[in-house]
This record gives C-alpha cells, sequence and structure tokens, in this order.
C-alpha cells in the first residue's frame, strides 16, 4: 500500500506508519490553499472556520499565532525565503521576504498550508514520499516530532540565506573599497533590506517554540520533545546573533560608503568652488575694462591692448592658483 496519494490538485497526502508501532502520521500538505481546500478541511477535521478562513486569507497574518484548541495546535510561522527580480522563490540574488504557512496538528495528523509554495518544505515533503523509514517521526509515529522535523529543515535553510547574505556583505566590501558608489549604495540597500525583513521575520520564532516545548502528547515524552524543540531554541538563538553580527557589518559598511561619498563630495565641491573664484576673479577683470570711462581705460588704445589685458588675467589666473597650491587646497 502506497504511502503517498495525491488527494487533488493542490493536496497531497503521506502516511508516515511504522508497522512495529501503533501509532502513525499523517501527513496533509496544501499549496496555495483556496476555498476547495479549506472546504476539504472543514468537512474532514473539526477545525474553527476563523482559523480556516486566516488559512485562505490572501494577505499575510502580520505575527506569528499559537492556538492550543482541545483536540488539535492551530499555528501561524513565517520564514524567509529568497525571491528574484520577477517575484519567483528561488536561492539566487535578490530580496528575502516572508513566507507563512499555517500548520494544525493533532493526534495522529499535521497539516500544513503554506500562502505559497516554499522550496524547503515540498523538498522535505518529496523526500519523504521516497523514504520514510529515515524519519524520526517514523520512529516514533508522533506528530510533533513530524513537526520539529519540518521546523528544523525551514530553520536550516535560513542559515543558507544568512550565508548568502555574508557572501554579499563580503561583494559590498571589496565594492565599497573600489569606491564604486552606484553599485555600492545598490548592495548595501539591498543588504539592509533583507537583514532587517529576516530580523522582523525570526524575532518571534523563540517564544512560539517555548510554546511548543510543554505540548502534552499521549505518545512521547516530555523529555523527548524539550530535547528536540530545545534544538530549535539553540538554532533560533545561533540565527539571532548571526543576523545581529551581520547587521553591525552593513552598518560598518553603510558608515564607510557615506564617509567616502562625503570625501568625494567634498573634492568635488572644493574643485568647483575653485573654478568658480578664479573665473568669477578673471570675470571681474574682463568686466572692469569693458567699462566706457571719460578719461579711457588703461591699454584699451594699444595695438595689443586685447594681448595684454588677457596676459593681466592670466597672471591673475596662475597667482590664484599658486595662492590654492600654498594653502594646499590643490
Amino acid at each position: 500500500m502506497p504511502n503517498f496519494k495525491k488527494i487533488s490538485k493542490n493536496i497531497q497526502g503521506l502516511a508516515i506508519a511504522n508497522r512495529q508501532k501503533t501509532h502513525s502520521v499523517d501527513w496533509i500538505n496544501i499549496n496555495s490553499p483556496g476555498k476547495p481546500e479549506i472546504e476539504y478541511l472543514r468537512k474532514k477535521y473539526n477545525f474553527k472556520l476563523s482559523q480556516l478562513a486566516a488559512s485562505s486569507a490572501k494577505s499575510n497574518s502580520q505575527r506569528p499565532i499559537i492556538v492550543h484548541e482541545l483536540d488539535y495546535i492551530f499555528i501561524i510561522l513565517h520564514f524567509p525565503v529568497m525571491v528574484n527580480s520577477s517575484g519567483d522563490k528561488k536561492e539566487a540574488n535578490g530580496r528575502i521576504v516572508a513566507a507563512e504557512i499555517e500548520f494544525f496538528i493533532g493526534h495522529g495528523f499535521l497539516i500544513s498550508l503554506p500562502s505559497a509554495p516554499i522550496g524547503p518544505l515540498n523538498d522535505f515533503f518529496n523526500l519523504c514520499k521516497k523514504d520514510t523509514g529515515s524519519l524520526l517521526s517514523y520512529e516514533f509515529g508522533s506528530s510533533a516530532i513530524l513537526l520539529y522535523e519540518i521546523l528544523d529543515k525551514l530553520l536550516k535553510y535560513s542559515y543558507a540565506l544568512l550565508d548568502n547574505n555574508s557572501i554579499a556583505i563580503s561583494q559590498a566590501e571589496k565594492i565599497v573599497l573600489n569606491e564604486d558608489q552606484k553599485k555600492s549604495a545598490a548592495l548595501i540597500l539591498n543588504l539592509r533590506h533583507n537583514l532587517i525583513n529576516t530580523r522582523k521575520i525570526m524575532q518571534n520564532h523563540k517564544n512560539i517554540i517555548k510554546q511548543l516545548m510543554v505540548m502534552e502528547s499521549s505518545i512521547i515524552t516530555r523529555e523527548h520533545l524539550k530535547k528536540y524543540y530545545g534544538e530549535l531554541l539553540n538554532q533560533t538563538k545561533n540565527i539571532w546573533e548571526t543576523l545581529e553580527n551581520q547587521r553591525e557589518m552593513v552598518e560598518v559598511l553603510h558608515d564607510s560608503y557615506e564617509s567616502i561619498s562625503n570625501y568625494h563630495l567634498g573634492n568635488v565641491m572644493k574643485i568647483l568652488t575653485i573654478f568658480y573664484v578664479t573665473f568669477s576673479s578673471l570675470a571681474l577683470i574682463a568686466a572692469i575694462f569693458s567699462i566706457k570711462a571719460d578719461g579711457g581705460m588703461p591699454f584699451i588704445n594699444y595695438e595689443n591692448s586685447f594681448w595684454i589685458i588677457l596676459g593681466i588675467m592670466g597672471l591673475v589666473g596662475l597667482a590664484m592658483l599658486l595662492l590654492f597650491k600654498k594653502k594646499k587646497w590643490l
């Protein structure tokens, strides 16, 4: 009897059953849930309509949620995913956004409802289709352990995104030092956006996992739950510490970029000021010699008056440049 069953276009079922155990787990994964999928859950399970409506909502929840009901636990969690410029979720240079997943977990079942297809979740589901025997949930026959394994895979994917951030920070550092201002600004802006989004997504995971550590289970002991969910808690702490370090590095890069930009801007303004002062002085000389005074202007009636005036202007300009050089403004 096959463990995998395709219930509909968006609904896939997987039975994780160990013949040596009396308990088994059904994992239902529903991608992009809509009205047909919600109706399927409404008929098969006694979930609250408000929670089912949240699963089919087009907009993401603003915060993680965990609700303990009588026969199940309802959870909303957000995880960071990378999207490229066209909006496709994949591991590539791009922007990090929040992907929402709702979970219904109870005795013998776990239902996952990602708001959009999420690579690491689908990859893990496909892996389970091929080999359920390697799963901890196969060994224990517990939906709580299956949830632990799913969260573990999603958190490890977050590590991969942090590694991408570290590579991008190294690239940005080289570009900033090479003084490529236009490219530096774009990279630093994208890095800051990604770090802010990741921090916002991950900041509440610790509290949710702490609540999951005290779940009641008739199959698995509390010591095992604390052990496995404690590992997830440590992962969230490590992720947060890495985010803090990366945030500090990006702020240093931003400060360096601003210092270099201000230095270049100061140089440009200095050169423009020197040109302005020099040429305005020369323009003043030209304006003086253009005055039609009654007694006549000096040199005006000379045969080479143009070249004499031009020479005076050149000497004044040269004197000003020598003065600027002496003051070390050049």
